[in-house]
């Protein structure tokens, strides 16, 4: 008999072999009833798995958040059954992964289909995935040998499967794979799943789209299927709603909408047009990150934006990141790229000339542009792109002064979230498996960035070797007006730069030291900041930012010249004015202003025009009386000043 202890330690006794699902009767039936899967010494499988030593066992509920992972994961391979009852076995499934983000949409599943489908042919696929659902059949585990299982999917014409496992095999040497079956349909995958078809919930498919095999341009487009499933149809229900909210908040479709920026085939993906509107909302955060840098003690630096390739065997990114660089430009002879990072122009200027320690700290900050390649599929209007600026920055100090520099890093960073109304969260990402230097640097390093965060009072979790090969880090995840995470800023202490650059200064004991460099940004790359903020504010920018801050709007052209003279007042004390001198109806006109999504408009007719006021109008509270132009001039200037983010 095996000793299996429960997770409130009590122990129960079973024979070897005893399934968890029959553990789960043994335990009770209401438990059995609504068992789902298992942990078995804190590993996922599935109910059918046997029992074999004495082990720690958990049994999975619909109340544990593991259960929703394994719930759309086997939504998905229904969904996948059902295409192929509906297309017929000429059909290609590739991979159908479970996704648990709450504003993502719950799985898909990537086809190599005959024809091509759309919208408009879900609720087919749906009706007959409710149909395999009702059969109720039975999910069943099996274990092959790579040449069986490869035979397998070899007879189902599954070309994708095999290339996965000889894909599998290159990278490691497996005795056996795992493949499911429910009914007619046999697929490659690790599991766990639910033990039968009909114990799926409420589920909803949602879209259609394209995606590249691997997500490579090089291979070929197959169909991507999206959909949700949730346990209750409220869940569904919300999850859906929120899904509503983010599409109307999409970046990319407010990008149309405000023409804001583009993206061109003929310039290239990934490579964001910056139009006018957007171009001023990028120009006033650029001056009002260089106003706050200056105030603390950073120099505003320049660096090329292509160098020889011996600068980047010194960093180590030909090294590292080769995969991520675009390939070499030959210049006399010599091999250039485009940077990938900021680091080393900064850190030539450091060593332009010698240092003491009366020097430090010293802050560099560059806006600098730089070029990462990515692959077509992962491409997101201005989120995912290939060419990017950076708000980045570079301290140099000696560990004494460490400290104070984080403090300093970290009160910025924390003034800068405000300034644009996130909530965030922070992350200490430790040593990863391949990096630099040694475990007491790591270990220093680390302490360090703990320290700094609890100074602030900053609650973090543990990104276990989510650093870069050079550093720990910060990350600092921005939380928007939908609750969802973005990446923001990082802060890296790295004790590697100064040994590969032959970084130092003169201490006070006359002899050479190497200084600690801090990376840092505090907003990012300006392209997923800028994308991030368009979202975040549903793009109804606050008054600071908002291209357009006033529409004057004349309720007919006879007054048009007191219009004029307004918008003229408003230009001069340096609001931005927009004056629509066009035929259009009143209504017409608020219509336009409020699609544009301009915070204010003043409406100007025969009173105002005669009491010399104006008639405001806000963007979301509507009508708020008469106002005098000075008035409103100071009430512009005071939300201005405090970035709107008082009231």
């Amino acid at each position: 008999m095996l000793k299996i202890t429960l997770p409130d330690k009590s122990v129960l006794q079973a024979a070897k072999g005893t399934t968890l699902a029959q553990l789960a009767a043994k335990i009770g039936p209401r438990l059995a009833k609504a068992a789902l899967a298992a942990r078995i010494d804190g590993r996922l499988v599935d109910l059918s798995c046997p029992i074999e030593a004495d082990a720690a066992v958990e049994i999975i509920t619909a109340k544990y958040p593991d259960a929703l992972e394994i719930l759309r994961h086997t939504v998905a391979h229904i969904m996948a059954q059902a295409v192929r009852h509906i297309y017929g076995q000429q059909v290609q499934y590739t991979i159908g992964p479970p996704l648990t983000d709450d504003f993502q949409y719950g799985f898909y599943y990537d086809f190599d289909l005959p024809q091509t489908i759309t919208s408009d042919d879900l609720p087919a696929i749906e009706k007959e995935m409710a149909e395999i659902i009702k059969q109720d059949l039975p999910i069943q585990r099996l274990e092959l040998d790579p040449d069986a299982a490869k035979q397998r999917f070899a007879e189902l014409g599954q070309a994708y499967k095999t290339e996965m496992i000889d894909d599998l095999l290159c990278d490691q040497q497996l005795p056996t794979l795992s493949l499911y079956e429910q009914g007619d349909f046999t697929d490659l995958c690790r599991g766990p799943h639910l033990p039968s078809t009909g114990r799926v919930g409420p589920f909803k498919l949602l879209s259609v789209a394209g995606a590249y095999w691997r997500g490579d341009a090089a291979n070929k487009m197959l169909t991507r299927i999206y959909g949700s499933a949730f346990f209750d149809k409220k869940q569904l229900a919300a999850h859906l709603d929120k899904l509503e909210k983010a599409r109307k908040q999409d970046h990319r479709v407010l990008g149309r909408q405000l023409e804001l920026f583009s993206v061109h085939e003929d310039i290239g993906p990934g490579l964001i047009h910056w139009h006018p509107k957007a171009g001023l909302i990028r120009h006033l955060i650029e001056s009002f990150w260089q106003q706050e840098h200056l105030k603390r003690g950073y120099q505003i630096v320049y660096t090329p934006h292509i160098a020889s390739e011996r600068i980047f065997e010194i960093s180590g990114h030909l090294e590292k990141y080769a995969e991520i660089m675009y390939s070499p430009m030959d210049i006399d002879g010599t091999d250039y790229y485009l940077r990938p990072m900021n680091c080393p122009g900064h850190y030539m200027i450091y060593l332009n000339r010698p240092r003491s320690y009366r020097d430090l700290p010293i802050r560099y900050g560059e806006l600098g542009t730089v070029y990462r390649y990515e692959p077509s599929g992962t491409l997101h209007g201005m989120l995912r792109v290939r060419g990017f600026t950076q708000d980045d920055a570079h301290t140099f100090c000696t560990p004494e002064q460490l400290p104070d520099e984080l403090d300093l890093v970290l009160e910025l960073m924390d003034f800068m979230m405000k300034s644009f109304a996130y909530e965030y969260k922070a992350y200490l990402a430790t040593r990863p498996e391949k990096s630099l230097g040694t475990d007491e640097e790591w270990e220093w390093a680390t302490n360090e960035l703990a320290a700094a965060l609890k100074r602030r009072g900053l609650e973090y979790e543990i990104d276990e070797g989510g650093g870069v090969f050079y550093a720990p880090k910060i990350d600092i995840k921005l939380i928007d007006s939908l609750g969802r995470e973005w990446q923001g800023p990082t802060h890296q202490v790295d004790l590697q730069a100064a040994k590969r650059f032959d970084l130092s200064y003169i201490g006070s004991d006359n002899t050479p030291h190497k200084p600690v460099v801090i990376h840092r940004t505090v907003l990012g790359s300006m392209e997923r900041f800028v994308g991030g903020l368009i979202e975040h504010f549903a793009g109804a920018f606050p008054l600071w930012l908002a291209p357009v801050q006033v529409a004057v709007l004349p309720v007919s052209q006879k007054f048009s010249e007191y219009a004029k003279a307004v918008h003229q007042k408003l230009l001069s004390a340096g609001l931005r004015s927009e004056l629509n001198h066009t035929a259009d109806t009143l209504s017409a006109k608020i219509r336009q202003a409020t699609l544009e999504k301009i915070p204010y408009m003043l409406i100007l007719g025969a009173k105002e025009a005669q009491a010399n006021r104006l008639a405001l109008r806000e963007r979301t509270r509507g009508d708020l009386g008469t106002i005098a132009l000075d008035e409103f001039l100071c009430r512009c200037q005071n939300e201005i000043n405090c970035k709107g983010l008082t009231g």
